[in-house]
């Protein structure tokens, strides 16, 4: 199980991202628009700067639903790999079957 605070820290920036989304989205159309002049290129890029480090949505890490461990995980079911191979196993994933051939 990992550490509570790094599971809370990770919520946070999961909101802090989800709600400065729209900004960034915003700021990033002006930078990238190849019609927008130097100066506000400049200026969006400044404000894009200015914003929090963990409104970026890049410092969310994929953790396990269930414990939070921060490496190993299958993003398509939320597990790590040791949750998923335990729940796969118990039959509590619907259309996971073991493999036999």
């Amino acid at each position: 199980m990992a550490k509570t605070s790094s599971i809370i820290k990770n919520d946070r920036r999961r909101a802090m991202a989800l709600k400065f989304r729209p900004k960034r989205l915003e700021l990033k159309q002006i930078i990238k628009n190849p019609a927008t002049s130097v100066e506000d290129r400049a200026a969006a890029m400044a404000k894009l700067q200015k914003l929090p480090r963990d409104a970026s949505p890049v410092r969310v890490v994929a953790r396990c639903r269930v414990t939070g461990r921060p490496r190993g995980n299958l993003r398509k079911f939320g597990l790590s790999r040791i949750m998923f191979r335990d729940k796969a196993l118990a039959g509590e994933l619907t259309g996971v079957v073991k493999a036999s051939w």
